[in-house]
């Protein structure tokens, strides 16, 4: 679980079926120090993680990504970074259809459209 750790959430809107959060990294993770040493980035692997667990706080169910049919890496994202998280989904007959986009002022950084299971 990254969350509280990783990261940790400033600010969070929930609508019905969507969330917005911007969250702020923990630069001294010890994640950061292996990606990469001496130019720090947000592994993609993590940004999925996020997802997952912001879902997952929405939802109360624990889950599992079924399905990723976009997965888009637009910018590095570096630990100085303050990304707003927005998530929306739908429930449909085996899961979660989901879209995420984090962005920053300026830019859209990363995108997920993917399905999202009850483990």
């Amino acid at each position: 679980m990254l969350m509280n750790d990783f990261y940790t959430i400033e600010y969070l809107q929930r609508e019905p079926n969507s969330v917005s959060c911007r969250i702020v990294f923990n630069a001294q993770h010890d994640i950061f120090k292996g990606h990469f040493p001496q130019q720090p980035v947000v592994p993609g692997v993590c940004m999925m993680q996020m997802v997952k667990e912001l879902l997952e706080a929405q939802t109360d169910q624990p889950l599992w990504l079924r399905d990723a049919g976009q997965v888009k890496f637009l910018q590095l994202i570096t630990p100085d970074i303050q990304p707003m998280i927005n998530i929306s989904w739908q429930l449909g007959e085996q899961g979660y259809n989901v879209k995420a986009a984090f962005s920053n002022d300026t830019a859209d950084l990363f995108k997920l459209s993917g399905k999202f299971e009850t483990k």
